[in-house]
């Protein structure tokens, strides 16, 4: 998912300090590799810190989100679930310098159990996610979010080494479903009128995975009837990244939330790991070997 958000709200404005000093990894830590690209966690705060120059790249020079006169100062897309969730990272390992110099791409995974002791997951603050986690209590979830790829880098391949870490990552936390944000440019649903109403009448999470957008932030997504719509033109319309979900087996939540202060239309992705399509599952390995073979 230009790449686009998995998630998106208001920044807050926290000091760097909430960041944590390191983060234990061995020299094997990588979870995959193409070429010149690979896949791994951030192993420092200095590593953090510089995925957040690119998400403000993204999200704040190209995308034109707002952000706190802090964030904005030092150039950094801040929160605090920064000092909690792990830190996915795609390198060029071709650029010459430290590995800050090298991030071109990021995501951040928030497992359940972190979040249930850090007062809860990103998306609750659009969506009703407590609803869904009520019906799986024995089920282990994973939010993704603030996903972001520098402009030069959005290919498939990049795409395909950030589904691999995420894989790679579930898999050793086991992890029994996915969910996060997926955008739209802008503050205007209607204006995506076709791609929401496809994502509605065709994928819409039902029965033990319904869960659907705060009411009071509820915006419809039921803005054409089915017989109007184009499937093919409604693929085309989507933004990469949920159509990419869409092919491994996602659902949407009911309803979709406008944030202003990211300028996008957001939709909540819902992935159970039992959906994910075999053909995809070999794709990328059961055990997420795919683009691992060649790691040492």
């Amino acid at each position: 998912m230009t790449i686009d958000l998995l998630d998106s709200t208001s920044v807050v404005d926290t000091s760097q300090a909430c960041v944590r000093k390191t983060i234990a990894a061995p020299a094997t830590d990588v979870l995959g590799r193409i070429a010149n690209l690979e896949t791994r966690l951030a192993r420092s705060a200095a590593e953090i810190d510089a995925a957040q120059a690119v998400r403000y790249r993204v999200f704040v020079e190209e995308m034109k989100a707002q952000v706190a006169p802090e964030a904005e100062r030092r150039k950094r897309d801040v929160d605090g679930w920064d000092a909690i969730c792990d830190h996915l990272l795609v390198l060029d390992t071709s650029i010459e310098g430290d590995p800050e110099e090298q991030i071109v791409g990021t995501y951040r995974l928030l497992r359940q159990e972190v979040a249930a002791r850090a007062g809860g997951f990103y998306s609750a603050s659009e969506f009703a996610i407590g609803n869904l986690l009520a019906h799986h209590p024995g089920k282990r979830f994973m939010e993704l979010g603030r996903s972001c790829v520098l402009p030069e880098y959005r290919t498939k391949r990049t795409v395909e080494l950030l589904w691999q870490g995420n894989w790679a990552y579930a898999l050793k936390h086991g992890i029994d479903a996915m969910f996060g944000c997926g955008s739209f440019p802008g503050v205007v649903p209607e204006e995506h009128a076709l791609a929401l109403s496809f994502l509605h009448h065709n994928v819409l999470a039902r029965d033990e995975w319904t869960v659907a957008a705060r009411p009071e932030l509820f915006r419809t997504m039921d803005l054409m009837p089915s017989e109007a719509i184009n499937p093919k033109k409604a693929l085309a319309a989507l933004p990469p990244l949920i159509k990419g979900y869409m092919r491994l087996g996602a659902m949407v939540g009911e309803g979709a939330v406008v944030d202003h202060a990211f300028r996008t239309t957001d939709v909540l992705i819902v992935l159970p790991i039992s959906n994910i399509s075999g053909r995809y599952l070999n794709y990328y390995g059961a055990d997420a070997g795919r683009f691992s073979s060649s790691v040492s």
